[in-house]
């Protein structure tokens, strides 16, 4: 009955308005000026949000998107050349060659599936100019929808398939997760877009619930991936001891690690028990409701940024917080838009009220097709995640694969197994004729932010990546037989190659004759006590040697390595 009385009260209220503006010689008013807002709105203010739509969220999405689009395309702008360009670590284009003499000498569909990347069809006569082509349209295409907040199907396929492009031609120097990751976060942002409209609200292609689910399944799978690796593998994540290491020991330490590796044991025993908290309980707090995943947003993201600030772990954790975005509706994220009129909050507000209305834009054919589309879309994403839901459930469970070649869904995870001592490769060189004369003086080369020269202070570089620093992390628990690259960049370094050295924090025979010899050196590196001894000498480090990591090498001796590899000898 009260609804029905303020339906019939409705329409004297507006013949009220029209006698009285007769009555005033004054034209009657537009219908907007008379829809009334929300009870509780003041006259002349914006109408509140409501909740259930996803517009602000859809521009909060994609401007993250590709903020680490373009952060991905700038690490590639600068290292690609140097890693896998003409004369590179690992040369693109000799890996090209290899997969195509092993199909037969054949660019086909088997050749195109092992490999998916446009460089196929591109000229090979100037790799290095072809991947900072691909770079830097790949920065252009994303700084555009960083700044705008614009995007279409268009926009975001291009960027999807430059970065696949470079990840599949990238061999082991694209080999981390968070590239799989970001392409599975870039495939769902494509469907997040209208076909060619470039607007921040496109009114006939609102945000689909398939494809916001599409993203809450995603951060599902990446944290409860994340925690279950940790419970089946190292024994002191069950232990609660693994935080008693993981400072000191991960890829690339910061400032802030130093000082947290020296907090007391039951600390890091509570740090434990909240990442198994946050990885293997909150993640289902997604489908108990509204309230419970804005929670699960907030804990999420959260979790991230304590991450980000302990640690280097490249655009990982970044990239982690982007789907969290999809468990925030357009009610909870209106505080990060200007309320100023005619802004994107108050035309929001503005479609919600036409919406409740059910004053709804005549259905045109797009809008089939694209119920078509994002059905077939989410039909998609449940096939593929197939596998990767029967590896969840596996005991003998693998982390951060793809099940298909374009890495659409994948598994994630994280720190399976934590190394309880850090180790270091130290790359030295000499001028001395022979290398095992005890007087010859070795010099060191620095990297950009890994370990190194004891009095450093650790890097602070999130979210860049420098790929060389976190392979030589990897090799420092390993062979040199298993990473042959290291060779390769010890040959360089003895050419004084400008490329590869642009790799390296210092160079040591900088403005002299390039060294005779290079030689890897293992030592075991340990973090100085904050106030103690080495501390007071301005040593952020300790180290002990371990022994000899490869051979001293000289140009010479490298030759047929070379020539076997057909690595391009350096001059």
């Amino acid at each position: 009955m009260l609804a029905a009385g303020s339906d019939m009260a409705a329409p004297s209220a507006a013949l009220r308005q029209r006698r009285a503006a007769a009555a005033g010689g004054g034209a009657p008013e537009a219908p907007e000026k008379a829809v009334a807002g929300p009870a509780g709105s003041r006259a002349g203010s914006p109408p509140p949000l409501l909740s259930g739509t996803f517009w602000l969220t859809r521009i909060v999405l994609l401007r993250s998107i590709a903020l680490l689009y373009f952060v991905a395309f700038l690490v590639a702008y600068h290292q690609n050349k140097q890693l896998i360009g003409e004369k590179g670590l690992l040369p693109c284009k000799l890996y090209l060659q290899n997969v195509k003499k092993y199909f037969k000498g054949k660019i086909n569909l088997d050749a195109l599936s092992y490999a998916p990347t446009i460089i196929w069809f591109l000229d090979w006569s100037d790799m290095d100019r072809t991947l900072d082509y691909l770079s830097l349209f790949g920065l252009a295409t994303s700084a555009f929808v960083l700044i705008t907040g614009c995007a279409n199907m268009v926009l975001m396929s291009v960027l999807w398939v430059l970065y696949l492009s470079l990840v599949n031609v990238g061999q082991i120097w694209y080999s981390f997760g968070w590239e799989s990751q970001l392409l599975e976060t870039g495939f769902l942002g494509i469907f997040l877009c209208p076909l060619w409209t470039l607007s921040r609200l496109p009114r006939h292609t609102p945000p689909s619930s398939i494809v916001i689910w599409g993203f809450r399944w995603l951060i599902f799978r990446i944290m409860l991936g994340a925690g279950l690796i940790k419970i089946r593998g190292d024994r002191c994540w069950r232990d609660l001891t693994c935080m008693d290491y993981h400072y000191e020991t991960q890829p690339v330490p910061n400032p802030i690690a130093y000082f947290m590796h020296r907090s007391p044991w039951w600390f890091h025993q509570f740090e434990t028990l909240v990442n198994h908290f946050i990885e293997l309980v909150v993640p289902f707090f997604l489908f108990l409701g509204r309230r419970m995943c804005i929670v699960h947003g907030l804990l999420q993201i959260l979790f991230q940024v304590l991450l980000i600030i302990s640690g280097n772990l490249s655009f990982l954790n970044w990239l982690t917080m982007v789907p969290s975005i999809a468990c925030f509706d357009d009610s909870s994220l209106g505080f990060l838009f200007s309320s100023r009129r005619g802004g994107v909050k108050e035309r929001v507000a503005q479609m919600q009220l036409k919406e409740a209305a059910r004053e709804q834009l005549p259905p045109r054919y797009g809008c089939y097709v694209r119920k078509v589309v994002n059905i077939s879309f989410g039909v998609l994403i449940a096939y593929l995640s197939i596998p990767v839901v029967l590896n969840l459930l596996n005991s003998r469970q693998v982390m951060n694969t793809s099940f298909n070649p374009l890495r659409i869904v994948n598994t994630y995870g994280a720190f399976g197994s934590i190394t309880k001592e850090r180790t270091e490769v130290i790359l030295q060189g000499t001028s001395s004729l022979d290398p095992n004369d005890p007087t010859a003086v070795w010099e060191e080369y620095d990297f950009k932010c890994k370990p190194g020269d004891l009095k450093r202070r650790p890097c602070f570089i999130t979210p860049y990546h420098y790929r060389l620093d976190w392979l030589m992390w990897f090799a420092a628990f390993q062979t040199y037989e298993q990473n042959e690259w290291i060779i390769h960049l010890a040959g360089k370094l003895l050419a004084q190659e400008e490329e590869t050295l642009s790799l390296m924090a210092t160079n040591p025979f900088a403005g002299r004759e390039p060294p005779r010899w290079i030689r890897g050196e293992h030592f075991k590196y340990k973090f100085s006590q904050p106030g103690g001894k080495h501390a007071r000498e301005g040593k952020w480090w300790i180290r002990k040697r371990i022994g000899p990591y490869f051979p001293p090498v000289n140009l010479q001796g490298l030759k047929k390595f070379y020539e076997d590899r057909n690595w391009p000898y350096p001059v």
